[in-house]
């Protein structure tokens, strides 16, 4: 502002002064639609290119699984078991950074350009017809404002307001006002692009319009209640839903810490298999055992899930058991011997078999 100051200074015209200070203060709320509507964009592009973010949650569920595996990371695995929501979030966090890194020259980058040109466009739209409007009204200032600000309000968060303290009073000189923006505008926008980087893009973003943000609430606006027995996710997509809590593919029990009484053994257990079984299980929260076939009896959370008597398996969860059963016995104090000893046709498994077959069952 120190140049619109000097011009002021020298005799600089009221309407030259304006202009100029109108472009100073459109650069903030231009930079902001900006680098929203490229946000958008972007989330649209990758709704439909990135892999793991171009379908429902189950979908987004196979890859995270798929990446575990490779990373073969068992304090993430963990996370994912026992805080799935914030294990879900934070990989759509990296994917968007990494899609954003990659991407960004051939992609975000382009994207940003177009923007900024079309509202440049929009903008000298606006003043011009701005500027026409008040001549066949015999308007003034206030009115060339009024109408200026009103064609931008789709677009930009800046109003008349704005430009409260700024003295309108002098300005007589509309075709003028005009020119000046016209010709300021470019280096406004020349600055902007001159601080587009994969550092700014999400600096400059508010938190609801970034791209991470928009695909989180669009893939995790769902039920999250976990599977009492093996923590498996509930994959109703709706929260809050009427009815009962279910998910196709149940996990091995152990996976929850769940043991075999008065032992220290963990249990290799299938909620599936087990309820189509004659054995018996102790809820925490009671001292009565409940049959596995009537398990609706123990009540609370476990009366609010259907398990369907299967027993049918994801080889998956038998690699994991393997891979990880030291870190598992570790984390849960126990050790799977005893009837919880793993069956030796489980490490038959290779992790790349393990990985194949969660195509077939999620």
């Amino acid at each position: 502002m120190s140049n619109i100051f000097q011009k002021y200074c020298h005799g600089g015209t009221s309407a030259a002064i304006f202009g100029e200070i109108i472009c100073q203060k459109l650069k903030e709320p231009i930079e902001q639609s900006v680098y929203k509507n490229t946000a958008r964009d972007l989330t649209d592009e990758m709704r439909s290119n990135c892999e793991s973010l171009n379908g429902n949650r189950s979908n987004l569920e196979q890859h995270i699984l798929k990446r575990l595996a490779e990373e073969e990371d068992f304090d993430k695995y963990i996370k994912y078991i026992h805080k799935p929501r914030d294990h879900f979030k934070r990989f759509i966090r990296d994917e968007v950074s990494r899609y954003i890194t990659d991407q960004f020259s051939v992609s975000v980058l382009p994207k940003m350009e177009e923007n900024i040109k079309r509202l440049q466009q929009k903008i000298m739209k606006a003043a011009h017809e701005s500027t026409g409007h008040v001549q066949l009204s015999s308007g003034d200032v206030s009115l060339w404002l009024k109408s200026f600000t009103q064609q931008l309000s789709d677009q930009l968060i800046f109003s008349v307001k704005d430009l409260s303290g700024v003295n309108q009073v002098y300005v007589d000189d509309i075709n003028l006002l005009e020119d000046v923006i016209r010709k300021e505008l470019p280096a406004i926008m020349s600055d902007i692009r001159s601080r587009f980087n994969t550092e700014t893009f999400p600096v400059k973003l508010d938190f609801k319009f970034r791209p991470d943000e928009l695909l989180i609430d669009h893939l995790c606006q769902c039920c999250w209640v976990q599977c009492p027995f093996c923590k498996a996710i509930c994959t109703n997509t709706i929260k809050n839903h009427d009815g009962d809590h279910s998910v196709a593919i149940h996990r091995n029990i152990g996976l929850n810490g769940w043991f075999y009484r008065e032992t220290t053994n963990l249990c290799i257990n299938i909620c599936t298999s087990s309820v189509a079984g004659d054995g018996h299980f102790y809820p925490s929260h009671i001292d009565d055992k409940v049959p596995w076939r009537d398990y609706r009896r123990a009540g609370g959370v476990y009366a609010d899930w259907s398990i369907t008597p299967d027993l049918s398996e994801l080889p998956y969860w038998k690699w994991f058991v393997c891979r990880f059963q030291k870190d598992l016995e570790e984390y849960y104090k126990k050790t799977f011997d005893g009837h919880g000893k793993i069956p030796d046709n489980w490490r038959t498994y290779s992790k790349h078999e393990a990985v194949e077959t969660l195509e077939k069952y999620i």
